[in-house]
């Protein structure tokens, strides 16, 4: 067997497959499923600034004030019964999973301001989460919000948590900004101690019929994993933190790649809910373990990072030398 340790975030794993934040931890049983499968960490799903009782009750309020006086407000505004409430109930999930399995558990936390969410982190230190994940689902939608402006709000709440806790903090990144390379380096100076790329938005969809806008959840198709390998490939040599994978991850073949160009960990998501945890796990070390022997590597960090922007040999091709190319190919 090769060794597959990585270091993420200041954890020590055992390889680098990673189960993102998911419906499958929402249950005891299937994150021992997923550490009997081999994987390494589970980020636990999301709590969300929604969910704190005071946001809860206002957004209720209004929900209900005036309902009745005219027919379209019964539908307007969505109800929250879709949200799992209360961060007692996720704090005591965190604590039965810390009990349950030996991997590490991460918490996730999804907000935009600097309200109660925040502090909140510190119970979730209390409860024994080994890694906070923040994400930070802000679609920038004001035009009177500069880009800075939009960077400045996640500077903050990284600064608020990484005040308020001591185990480690990563943060999880759209690709949409205007220089993410600048950003990124501005977020590691500040200690950030994981990047997580990258967020998929949820695109929302029209209802031809009903005349409403509608949530349409699709999965990650595999060639999206293109994105995080290439801005991955160019943080590396940037940044001294941690770097996670996500998006597109279906194989033995993604993994090793997001490894080559930085990665210290690959998050996978759409792979176990659609092909369960078993299976695909043992696949991808498998076939991991396989390539190295067949390759000679001994270890992980033997190929991580061996082909970023830094060191690979030809850096053009993450940029723009391939794009004429690539167009040209299909003449």
């Amino acid at each position: 067997m090769m060794d597959l340790t990585t270091n993420y975030m200041g954890l020590r794993l055992k390889n680098p497959l990673v189960a993102g934040a998911s419906p499958m931890s929402r249950d005891v049983n299937s994150v021992r499923a997923l550490e009997d499968a081999g994987i390494s960490a589970v980020v636990v799903y999301s709590l969300f600034e929604e969910q704190f009782s005071h946001e809860v009750g206002a957004h209720e309020h209004y929900e209900s004030f005036g309902a009745e006086s005219f027919p379209e407000a019964l539908t307007y505004i969505p109800s929250l019964d879709y949200f799992p409430r209360g961060p007692e109930e996720y704090l005591e999930h965190v604590r039965r999973l810390k009990e349950a399995v030996d991997i590490p558990i991460i918490a996730s936390l999804n907000g935009t301001t600097d309200g109660g969410w925040i502090d909140f982190s510190k119970r979730l230190e209390e409860a024994g989460v080994d890694g906070i994940e923040l994400n930070c689902y802000l679609i920038a939608t004001d035009p009177d919000v500069s880009a800075s402006g939009v960077e400045a709000r996640y500077l903050d709440i990284l600064r608020a948590v990484k005040g308020t806790v001591g185990v480690p903090v990563a943060m999880k990144l759209g690709p949409y900004f205007s220089s993410l390379a600048h950003f990124a380096k501005r977020l590691d100076e500040q200690g950030v101690d994981a990047l997580v790329l990258f967020n998929r938005f949820y695109q929302p969809d029209i209802d031809l019929e009903m005349l409403e806008v509608v949530p349409n959840l699709v999965f990650s198709s595999r060639h999206e994993v293109r994105l995080p390998m290439r801005w991955i490939a160019i943080l590396d040599p940037i940044v001294e933190t941690s770097l996670a994978a996500t998006t597109g991850v279906y194989g033995a073949h993604d993994v090793l790649k997001l490894l080559m160009v930085g990665a210290d960990v690959t998050m996978l998501c759409a792979a176990l809910l659609r092909n369960g945890a078993a299976s695909v796990v043992h696949e991808m070390l498998r076939g991991v373990d396989e390539w190295m022997e067949e390759h000679e590597y001994e270890s992980l960090q033997q190929l991580q990072g061996s082909m970023n922007h830094a060191t690979c040999s030809h850096p053009g091709a993450f940029e723009r030398a391939n794009y004429m190319q690539a167009l040209q190919s299909f003449v």
